[in-house]
């Protein structure tokens, strides 16, 4: 949808759309990203397992979460296009997040020689919050697709009286 629709759209719909679908991303965020955190954590520090593993397993738990609060809460008044469509763009617009995720702490892990838990949660969180922006405006864009309005049918011309 154009750039000028969707400003048309949200002048119709009104901004309450728009802040539910935010507040409920942000819920739905919050404990996703609490997932992510800890289970990097416990694996990377606990575990033993290596910074980018750790981080790949983390954000396949956390995402697989999301899918299921965002299609059923965030976007749940959204168009449904086939759960295989949604899922598959779900999968396309995370795997991004995800490979940026995993260059983050890929660079400061190896590149920068860091191996404290504190330093690469700190790139982990950096990633984690570029990665919500990113996620946030694909989602509404090109997974969970607003119902398209039909174009409003022009007025009948009145014929002229003779």
């Amino acid at each position: 949808m154009a750039p000028l629709a969707q400003l048309r759209r949200l002048v119709r719909d009104g901004p309450g759309r728009l802040v539910r679908e935010l507040g409920a991303f942000g819920v739905v965020g919050a404990v996703c990203f609490l997932v992510d955190v800890g289970l990097f954590q416990l694996l990377y520090a606990q575990v033993g397992l290596g910074a980018v593993t750790s981080k790949l397993l983390a954000s396949l738990v956390s995402m697989s979460l999301a899918f299921v609060g965002h299609r059923f809460w965030s976007f749940s008044d959204r168009a449904r296009t086939g759960l295989r469509r949604e899922y598959a763009l779900f999968l396309l617009v995370n795997a991004a997040a995800l490979l940026l995720g995993l260059a983050v702490i890929g660079f400061v892990r190896y590149p920068l020689g860091q191996e404290g838990a504190l330093v690469l949660q700190g790139a982990n969180l950096f990633s984690i919050a570029l990665g919500t922006v990113v996620r946030f405006l694909a989602y509404r864009r090109w997974v969970f697709v607003a119902e398209s309005s039909p174009t409003p049918a022009r007025p009948p011309v009145a014929e002229e009286v003779r």
